[in-house]
This record gives C-alpha cells, structure tokens and sequence, in this order.
C-alpha cells in the first residue's frame, strides 16, 4: 500500500516540472542558483527516502539528478570574479559528489545527511545576499 507506485505520481512530476520551468522564465541568474538549490535539497530528501526503501531505480535516477544540478552549480562559478569564494563553494560541490558516489567507510545515509547539511547552509547564505527568483528580495 505504501510502497506501492501512486498513479498519481507522473501527472505530479510533470506539474512540477511545469512549475520550475515557469519559475526559471521569470528568474534573476541568482534566482535561478536558488531555484537549483532548492531542486538540489528536494532531490537529497528523496535521494535518502530511496536508499532509505533500497528503491534502486528512484535512488539512481534521483542520484544522476542531483550530482547534474551539482555539476551545473559548479560550472556556474566565476573564479576569475569569485576569487576564494568560488574557490571554496567549487570544492565544497565536489566534495558533496564524492561523498555521494561509492565512498568506502561511509554510511550512505550519513553521507547524504552530511551533503543536505552543507548545501543547506550554502543556500540559505545565498538566500540570504540577494534578490530572489523574480528580482524582488527573498
């Protein structure tokens, strides 16, 4: 019953999916960060509730995405205007996909609670400096 696939569940992801990509049109490039960050802890949430049900497929597929929108925060980094601040949020977005790749000696859960932890900090500090997904203060 519980464990059980909700055949609600894909019209869900495709209203969700509707409702990032309307937020992205309409989003400052720091609101789109946010709205990356936000997609990234959700993803972390379900990544854990997968490897929580040992859900293999929703784990891989939430992990695939997850590790992307790391790449993508990663890749958006300006080191040449960032200096140590880039510097440092590039090494902690890798160190967030080490600890969710195959990390011998580390609890998967832990790693993940470890990775949800870091990047929650990081986002409210970015939430924190700047306008949000529509230019207005957050």
């Amino acid at each position: 019953m519980f464990g059980a696939p909700s055949r609600y569940a894909a019209p869900d992801a495709r209203y969700r999916d509707i409702d990032v990509a309307s937020r992205v049109q309409g989003a400052t490039p720091h609101g789109l960060v946010l709205i990356m960050f936000e997609e990234l802890l959700k993803g972390l949430g379900v990544l854990q509730a997968a490897e929580a049900a040992r859900d293999l497929a929703r784990r891989n597929a939430t992990q695939a995405r997850v590790i992307s929108l790391l790449h993508g925060l990663e890749s958006s980094l300006d080191y040449t205007k960032g200096g140590e601040i880039a510097d440092n949020l590039g090494r902690i977005y890798r160190e967030a996909r080490r600890l969710l790749g195959p990390t011998p000696g580390i609890d998967r859960q832990t790693a993940i609670t470890q990775v949800r932890d870091m990047l929650a900090t990081v986002s409210s500090a970015w939430e924190a400096i700047g306008p949000g997904v529509n230019g207005n203060l957050t």
